[in-house]
């Protein structure tokens, strides 16, 4: 199986973006289950009971998961499983054979959408630093899926810029944007050039632990969430949808 793909920028010795990274520690999170159970007002055993029905799992994601988690914040920084099989599924639904992915981290999430790609698609993913991917490869590699899977390392919004002169705009069909906050308008900006029109943008933490309703909470993350929630909302060039599953999930779909 062909190895992916990585490309890594002069600038990825700095830890400038392109991984999910908190500036400011985000609560600890002993149990998923129960976190997002509250954050959406339901029950820990319905929460369990959706995801007994819903979720389809199979090993190696399971395994890249929970290895993930025994990281230090790993699960906290990892997509949440129903989110993963919800980025597959939006794959799948909008006949992507081209994905943008800020923020890799261990892969999982990558993985995922991997999957659901044709065997000629691809999916470029960006990280600052090759140790989280490096992660990943064993686990796409096993699942068949290296050879759809290029990741760029460096800082994030150089990168973006660099795909725009080489691929041009409109090259490609999903892009899925889970990385430092504080840069997520400069993300969204950067890759809206980059999206067909009538394509699917998909934004992480839009809810960022329910932090973004306090008041008393201000820290950058924080701030830099409600500013770029605020201005999705000003977008006239977009269609939007914020779900209140996970964390919070957005999606924008580029207007034709």
């Amino acid at each position: 199986m062909t190895a992916p793909s990585y490309r890594v920028a002069a600038s990825s010795v700095q830890l400038r973006g392109g991984s999910r990274f908190f500036s400011a520690t985000p609560p600890t999170i002993s149990d998923s289950i129960c976190f997002v159970a509250d954050q959406l007002g339901i029950s820990p055993e319905l929460l369990s009971y959706i995801r007994k029905l819903s979720l389809r799992d199979d090993d190696i994601a399971r395994e890249l998961r929970e290895f993930t988690d025994e990281l230090p914040m790993g699960q906290t920084m990892r997509v949440m499983a129903e989110e993963a099989q919800l980025l597959g599924l939006l794959v799948g639904i909008t006949g992507a054979r081209n994905v943008l992915e800020i923020g890799t981290f261990t892969g999982y999430s990558t993985l995922c959408m991997a999957r659901a790609l044709p065997s000629d698609g691809r999916l470029v993913t960006c990280d600052i630093n090759a140790k989280w991917p490096d992660i990943g490869a064993e686990y796409w590699n096993r699942a068949g899926v290296s050879d759809r899977i290029e990741v760029r390392v460096g800082d994030a919004a150089e990168t973006l810029t660099t795909l725009l002169t080489e691929q041009g705009a409109d090259a490609f069909d999903l892009v899925f944007i889970d990385a430092d906050k504080t840069n997520y308008r400069t993300y969204y900006e950067r890759c809206f050039p980059l999206l067909r029109p009538g394509g699917l943008i998909v934004v992480d933490n839009t809810l960022f632990f329910g932090r973004v309703i306090d008041p008393a909470a201000q820290d950058p993350d924080t701030v830099a969430v409600r500013e770029f929630n605020s201005a999705l909302h000003d977008d006239d060039r977009a269609d939007i949808s914020l779900l209140p599953m996970a964390d919070g999930v957005t999606l924008v779909r580029k207007r034709p």
